[in-house]
């Protein structure tokens, strides 16, 4: 392999664990969210994807924020 292939791939193994860890963290924040205030009584799947949509959001936003604030850093 050459250099700028391994490179890659250590830095996609390091991005794969942060979004494991990260999913890890917001799905147990987000269970602790009580929303259904704001949606219609008997929405109950629009409020399933509702929090499906606000987890993958906040997954993705969080993990390239930690991320680039460690390629920046070093």
């Amino acid at each position: 392999m050459t250099l700028k292939i391994m490179k890659t791939v250590i830095i996609l193994t390091g991005k794969f664990f942060l979004y494991i860890l990260v999913s890890i963290f917001v799905i147990w924040s987000i269970s602790s969210l009580n929303i259904n205030g704001i949606f219609k009584k008997g929405k109950v799947y629009e409020a399933r994807v509702f929090y499906f949509f606000l987890g993958l959001s906040v997954i993705y936003l969080v993990t390239n924020c930690i991320y680039d604030v460690f390629l920046n850093f070093s």
